[in-house]
């Protein structure tokens, strides 16, 4: 069964015009004025605005929403007109596909200071992906007039975005050149080497959801973490993979 989508009507509701705010304000508006100074640091500090100055920064800030979402909150499902662009303050994002028999495949699972939904605003016109909380996630969220407004008047923010779209572009070209060519164990070692990024370690993520990243069962992960903890190659605890010889992992992944 697809996960129903409580977030449509924000969305709809995100595409009308904002209204102007008072100069007399009630408290629970002046208490609203103080979340919208957290919104603006969250803001400067992501990749695809910092080329804005303060006064277009503040101009995202107040035609942005921002939101608690708990886990299992189901943002967009597949089919679904776009209405919105999310900005991913805190905690993770999964986008993924399901098989007619209802079988999970992970195209990506987003980390914090990032942004999902864009391909129905950059012309694709419907999601085709399921997007859903992974954790409780703190988010902003931009009507689809809005970002295009904003891609039209700042081409350094569409050169941002083009560039994580071309970087996640190649990661998926890289994921379908292993499926077609490389066994599971490689797959899976690359796979620990570009999660741990520059450090030794993969946090937060369990044996299911790697399974669901590499499209196979959780048994053959589990299975294959374990030869690889035997070779000594790795150190497994609960959601925590540690790296402990990188080296022959990205020498594995190679073959």
């Amino acid at each position: 069964m697809m996960p129903s989508n409580p977030l449509s009507a924000l969305t709809r509701r995100l595409s009308k015009r904002h209204k102007t705010v008072a100069d007399s304000i009630s408290p629970e508006e002046a208490a609203a004025r103080g979340r919208l100074s957290d919104k603006l640091e969250y803001l400067s500090a992501m990749k695809i605005f910092q080329d804005l100055g303060q006064e277009e920064l503040q101009a995202i800030e107040r035609a942005t929403t921002m939101m608690n979402c708990p886990a299992g909150r189901v943002f967009y499902i597949p089919g679904e007109t776009g209405e919105a662009l999310f900005l991913l303050k805190k905690g993770r994002v999964q986008l993924y596909c399901l098989s007619p028999d209802g079988r999970k495949l992970t195209v990506k699972i987003l980390e914090p200071m990032t942004f999902f939904g864009e391909m129905a605003i950059l012309g694709q016109g419907m999601y085709n992906t399921f997007a859903e909380a992974l954790d409780d996630c703190l988010i902003c969220v931009m009507s689809r007039q809005d970002v295009i407004r904003l891609l039209l008047g700042k081409p350094q923010v569409a050169a941002r975005i083009c560039e994580e779209l071309a970087r996640r572009a190649m990661e998926a070209e890289q994921r379908l050149e292993e499926l077609a060519f490389k066994n599971v164990e490689a797959r899976l070692a690359g796979l620990l080497v570009r999660l741990a990024g520059d450090g030794d370690e993969v946090m937060g993520y369990s044996h299911q959801e790697l399974a669901e990243l590499l499209g196979i069962y959780r048994e053959t992960v589990t299975h294959v973490l374990s030869q690889l903890k035997a070779r000594g190659w790795i150190d497994i605890q609960r959601k925590r993979i540690r790296l402990l010889d990188r080296a022959r992992l990205i020498e594995l992944s190679n073959r």
